[in-house]
């Protein structure tokens, strides 16, 4: 018994208004989540290009980008969920975005940020969101619309932030 992967439906942007496009170009990632193969894995190392910001910002500059980028994705993700008639849809990457930057919350609180710790962090996170231990998985499966396709990648990235501060806080 094989397993039926139907394609994903091509997004014709022609059929879209000017703001209807720009909502699905920001759930994509800019584009990112437009990648062939591993469209989260593409949105979530395009996710890296915000750490100068979030190292400009300090930790509460981050904290408040990151809490406004998750209730923006609510909106957005859902949006364009329902434009392009596919929930979750694997191009729709705002949502690593927010959990990404979630992962570095304690990398800027504790300014720890270098290249190690940005490729362990974006390492948990995807381990995470790929994983989808508990509650992710149920989050995943129960939750509808933009809250749901935020929620499980928020909590991956609190899953990711967890285990790099009980190392922060416990080594050395």
């Amino acid at each position: 018994m094989g397993i039926n992967i139907l394609p994903k439906p091509k997004i014709h942007f022609k059929q879209f208004s000017l703001y209807q496009r720009f909502i699905i170009f920001l759930a994509v990632g800019l584009g990112s989540g437009l990648a062939p193969k591993a469209p989260g894995t593409f949105g979530s190392a395009f996710a890296l290009l915000f750490i100068p910001l979030f190292l400009i910002s300090g930790f509460y500059g981050t904290l408040a980008i990151t809490v406004i980028m998750s209730i923006i994705g609510i909106y957005i993700c859902g949006k364009a969920a329902t434009l392009i008639k596919v929930h979750d849809d694997s191009r729709i990457v705002w949502d690593e975005f927010a959990g990404q930057s979630i992962t570095f919350l304690p990398l800027i609180y504790f300014n720890e940020m270098n290249i190690q710790w940005a490729l362990i962090g974006f390492a948990l996170f995807r381990l995470f969101d790929i994983w989808k231990p508990w509650p992710i998985h149920i989050i995943d499966t129960k939750v509808d619309g933009g809250f749901g396709i935020m929620l499980d990648d928020i909590i991956a990235g609190l899953w990711a932030a967890i285990c790099i501060l009980i190392y922060l806080l416990f080594s050395v």
